[in-house]
């Protein structure tokens, strides 16, 4: 087994946290759920497999985890990220074990191949894989990102290299819980957008600076220094026509439309009115402080 420990945030996932601690049994010497007030059995789920179960109040994903990382009992050499919607599939998990514990000691992080699910069928064009991110760190040489959304694992102390493998993000629930979550990631994007804009608190700019995923901080400097500058009803619909036709979107099917569209276009469009939305109140402020409570309380969000 090798020297690794699992961390998995919940709140109601009982559909997805047996499956998730599952696919990593045979690779985890710890297991660490932190749930954030689950209502459903999510905690019995996790305690019956042998996971550690941990309790923070919510703010975001970002200081939970960070919270996980900072107060949870791990002893462990190598620490992993992952969703409770996520699955570590057995080629991945036979890679890990394999090289997880013969990487010289220059390696600090791992890149990981993600591959997403959506109504039973992999999403494979549409620029959608692989997504390339950081989940596997040394211990002491991660963190995350402070930031209301696309929060990122920071790794220091050395290289970073890939595996080859991917795993899965395989949602079980249906579109009315996919469209409800993302009107809620909207939420939290377009107070990241605000936040940069009216300069509302320290940004968190390492992931620019790193080299751990280098497509996600390309994919991270051209959102923020190109697609944001365009007005969100040109560039939400740019965007979905560059996935769907120039990335060849539409070889993903029937359910491949409905992803690309109700992600790269709704989605989008869906952020940028929200900040627009909020941005005309905000604009209509003279200080920092009265716009911070105002988005505050605009969105319901714990930002001050």
């Amino acid at each position: 087994m090798p020297n690794l420990a699992v961390v998995i945030l919940t709140h109601n996932e009982e559909l997805h946290i047996g499956r998730a601690i599952d696919a990593v049994r045979s690779l985890a010497k710890e297991i660490v759920v932190v749930d954030s007030g689950s209502r459903d059995q999510t905690m019995e789920i996790a305690r019956s497999k042998g996971a550690i179960v941990l309790q923070n109040t919510w703010t975001n994903y970002s200081r939970q985890f960070q919270w996980a990382l900072d107060n949870s009992p791990i002893t462990a050499d190598w620490i992993m990220r992952l969703d409770a919607d996520e699955v570590i599939e057995p080629n991945l998990v036979g890679e890990i074990a394999t090289k997880l514990d013969t990487l010289p000691a220059d390696v600090a992080g791992i890149n990981l191949k993600r591959k997403h699910i959506f109504l039973g069928r992999w999403i494979r064009f549409g620029g959608r894989y692989p997504l390339v991110l950081t989940r596997i760190w040394r211990r002491g040489h991660g963190r995350i990102e402070d930031r209301w959304m696309d929060e990122h694992i920071v790794v220091t102390g050395g290289k970073t290299i890939a595996f080859d493998n991917p795993f899965s993000d395989h949602n079980l629930n249906d579109i009315g819980f996919f469209t409800d979550k993302h009107n809620k990631y909207a939420t939290r994007e377009a107070v990241d957008v605000l936040i940069q804009k009216y300069d509302l608190f320290p940004r968190d700019e390492q992931i620019l600076k790193q080299v751990n995923s280098i497509q996600a901080s390309i994919k991270r400097a051209i959102k923020e220094k190109i697609y944001n500058r365009i007005p969100f009803q040109f560039s939400s619909l740019g965007y979905f026509l560059y996935r769907y036709v120039i990335q060849v979107g539409f070889l993903d099917g029937r359910e491949g439309l409905i992803y690309h569209f109700l992600q790269g276009f709704w989605y989008r469009f869906l952020v940028g009115a929200k900040v627009s939305e909020f941005d005309l109140q905000l604009k209509r402020l003279q200080t920092t402080e009265e716009r911070r409570e105002a988005l505050t309380r605009m969105t319901g969000l714990r930002l001050v």
